[in-house]
């Protein structure tokens, strides 16, 4: 029975937790008397705690994020009723930064900072009986070329069925207000020749999926360089997610990224905001021109699947600034937008704010915004709705070429919320609606509420959604499947497909 369990949860089993295994990395001698136990948000709490405390430990550790947060303060509240000899020490994102919006009063310990090395003292401390004085322990960034790397903790489980979390520095030098990053001003890479080493024992045990977490990836040109080279020499399939900043992408970096094969690199790109005054409200560096290039480059010149974020709610942003900037970015790129509601995070400055915009938030995880003197709570609530809706209609991929049809002039962000209106008018929901159903929306707003053809429409419905294999025709497209050559030819390469299945 190990004295030490490390755990958290995860939002969903295919994630896994970094964090825990940077700290079973670092335990030194007492690794032989720890164990890591990974659930999810969705688990029954009372089952957690009872797979955790059935084992015996000494000491649980729990890692606190703000998808899990609740479900943290309920884990440790049962655990603590239960087995209150049981020491139970906090650590993570949520916990790092006053003030605590969740109750965690029944906590033994919190480790505020980065506990790599700092967990490991206290359990040591605490199992020898010599009980620290602090409660709150501060702990201080750590030298990240001393710390021993997390990957070879990664089980054969993880690499068979769960994305490998990796990172190759901590911190950003830029100071978006809204971000936790920017509280870490410095940036500090690991150890390149040390990294890329545990980078091929992954590569040699089957891993194909890395995932890094640093916040900006592309800073450092000479790092960014030999880590694509890393993966220019392995061959394919495989897959590489980045998240960069948008506006430094110099020609070696540039030329490596057009090397990529299709389905293999993905780029997260925070552009959070189009309008110059409202970055300038949070301390966003903005090169509109560099943006716009390097965007442009990527769409056009490179197979990179890219992934860009706005956000709804900054201060001073109106709808109409929203919109906007979604009407830009559609017309730089076709790629996928995730539409973020903006969170006001402890730790970070966004509250000199709430007095001048008229900045109101949830005091419950995700902590997001409520109203603004921009936006009305029915305005926010309008704009939750638009992004689900638009995540299931633009970003699934599932509607490319009839989609556009709601924006004929390239009003993109007027078309899809008159669209969001209708449909939530139609479902009174934003979840569990079917493909089928999605289709059928579709169909019924562009033909009842802008007078497209049906014919002509259904042809191109019948084109999005039987390129995939595998995938039913909806009921209501069925009248029209023999209508034209071109609806003819998709079904034919369609069933031929599905007799290859046969």
């Amino acid at each position: 029975m190990p004295d030490i369990i490390l755990t958290t949860l995860n939002a969903r089993y295919t994630h896994s937790s970094i964090g825990l295994r940077y700290l079973f990395a670092n335990l030194g001698d007492l690794q032989s008397r720890a164990s890591i136990m990974e659930f999810v948000i969705n688990d029954n709490v009372q089952d957690i705690a009872e797979k955790l405390l059935v084992r015996k430990p000494s000491i649980i550790g729990i890692g606190v994020y703000i998808w899990n947060a609740n479900q943290c303060r309920e884990l440790l509240e049962t655990i603590k009723k239960v087995s209150p000899q049981t020491i139970v020490v906090l650590g993570g994102p949520e916990v790092s930064y006053t003030p605590f919006r969740v109750n965690f009063d029944a906590a033994d310990y919190i480790i505020q900072g980065e506990g790599d090395l700092a967990f490991g003292a206290l359990c040591r401390m605490t199992l020898n009986n010599n009980n620290p004085v602090e409660r709150i322990i501060k702990a201080t960034p750590v030298n990240l070329d001393e710390i021993e790397l997390p990957y070879r903790y990664y089980s054969d489980e993880d690499v068979a069925n769960r994305y490998i979390y990796v990172e190759a520095s901590r911190g950003c030098p830029f100071l978006c207000e809204f971000c936790l990053s920017s509280i870490d001003k410095k940036v500090r890479p690991i150890f390149l020749d040390k990294l890329l080493d545990e980078f091929e024992l992954l590569w040699q045990r089957g891993v194909r999926s890395f995932k890094f977490i640093d916040r900006t990836f592309n800073l450092n040109v000479t790092v960014a360089n030999r880590l694509l080279d890393f993966f220019l020499d392995k061959e394919a399939p495989y897959f590489v997610h980045f998240e960069v900043i948008p506006d430094h992408f110099p020609g070696s970096v540039r030329e490596r990224i057009t090397r990529f094969p299709a389905a293999s690199l993905q780029l997260e790109i925070g552009i959070q905001t189009l309008n110059l005054e409202v970055a300038r409200n949070i301390k966003r560096n903005l090169k509109l021109d560099k943006v716009e290039e390097n965007i442009r480059f990527l769409e056009t010149e490179t197979s990179a699947h890219m992934h860009l974020d706005l956000i709804v709610g900054l201060p001073g942003e109106s709808i109409e600034s929203f919109g906007n900037n979604l009407n830009q970015l559609c017309a730089m790129t076709h790629s996928e937008i995730q539409i973020g509601i903006l969170k006001k995070l402890s730790g970070t400055s966004l509250s000199r704010h709430d007095e001048i915009f008229g900045m109101v938030y949830s005091d419950r995880p995700p902590y997001d915004i409520l109203k603004n003197n921009e936006l009305s709570f029915d305005d926010i609530q309008r704009m939750k709705r638009f992004a689900r809706f638009w995540d299931l209609f633009y970003n699934s991929g599932n509607f490319k070429q009839s989609i556009s049809l709601l924006w004929p002039e390239g009003k993109v962000f007027e078309g899809f919320y008159a669209f969001s209106l209708w449909v939530y008018g139609e479902t009174a929901s934003t979840w569990k609606i079917s493909l089928d159903r999605l289709a059928l929306l579709l169909f019924r707003y562009l033909t009842e509420q802008c007078a497209h053809e049906a014919e002509s429409l259904a042809k191109l419905l019948i084109g999005d959604l039987m390129k995939i294999e595998g995938r039913n025709m909806p009921n209501f497209l069925k009248p029209y499947r023999q209508s034209t050559p071109e609806v003819k030819q998709v079904l034919s390469a369609h069933n031929k497909r599905q007799l290859r299945h046969v």
